[in-house]
């Protein structure tokens, strides 16, 4: 039997965890996801306290915040990958996550690292035209261990897309690319989110990459959603707008970088 990929999840429907006290408030109707009271320990330490989030249908949001401060907790609540949270999740519908590793099976071709998991008619032809958006059709038949880090990435990416998802998770997967490459992928990803639409959240450190992907940026610090800031813009946006200018300064304080500390 293949062993199972971690992080690659079809289908994920809504469900209760065990509940926190209190009583959290109703989900978001049309949500792509909704939390509620969702916390979470690691011995004596919180990671997640009480916290809520919706994300809407479509919706491109960007999570930032300091190293520890439990992004990447939060996302794996999302996807269904850590049990030992609690408060309420809800995410109707499926949904795939890409992390900073591409995590592709070294001993399959792209084309079954594509497909790996899917259950449709034909995983193979779904696979194909996933590869073919994400411009590795060529790279189908290689092995994982010939990519570059780019083609790495877009493999894993439409290793999550191929899955229909209505909500994407994205956990830094640009942080280890070049600039060059790191650029490329962000016009890449828009492309295809503006194809599909499904919701998106993207875990980065990056408040540049966030100012430029999403449509709402939000901090978390001390378990919580500490602030959130709605990007307006147009796509593709210029870093050196005034409102981005503006808007990066105000996340970065809220970051706790003082305006001194910044570029």
């Amino acid at each position: 039997m293949a062993p199972r990929l971690r992080g690659v999840k079809e289908d994920f429907s809504e469900r209760t965890v065990v509940p926190a006290p209190g009583q959290p408030a109703p989900a978001a109707p049309g949500a792509a996801a909704s939390v509620r009271g969702l916390s979470r320990r690691f011995g004596h330490r919180t990671v997640l306290d009480a916290l809520d989030l919706d994300i809407a249908s479509g919706e491109f949001v960007a999570l930032i915040g300091r190293s520890g401060s439990g992004k990447s907790t939060l996302l794996r609540a999302l996807a269904g990958l850590d049990r030992e949270v609690t408060g309420q999740v809800s995410a109707p519908g499926p949904v795939s996550v890409a992390f900073q590793e591409p995590r592709l099976v070294p001993w399959k071709r792209v084309l079954a690292n594509a497909a790996l998991g899917l259950r449709v008619a034909d995983p193979q032809a779904a696979a194909r035209t996933a590869l073919d958006e994400v411009e590795l059709a060529e790279r189908a038949s290689a092995w994982p261990g010939t990519l570059s880090g780019g083609e790495a990435q877009r493999a894993s990416l439409a290793r999550a897309l191929v899955r229909d998802p209505r909500l994407l998770l994205l956990d830094e997967p640009f942080s280890a690319l070049d600039a060059l490459t790191r650029i490329t992928m962000h016009r890449l990803v828009l492309a295809l989110w503006q194809r599909h639409r499904p919701a998106v959240l993207l875990v980065t450190h990056d408040v540049d990459e966030a100012l430029a992907l999403a449509d709402r940026v939000l901090v978390l610090g001390e378990g919580r959603i500490t602030h959130s800031s709605t990007v307006a813009l147009p796509r593709p946006r210029d870093r050196d707008h005034p409102d981005l200018v503006a808007l990066r300064l105000l996340l970065l304080t809220e970051l706790g970088v003082p305006a001194g500390e910044t570029d």
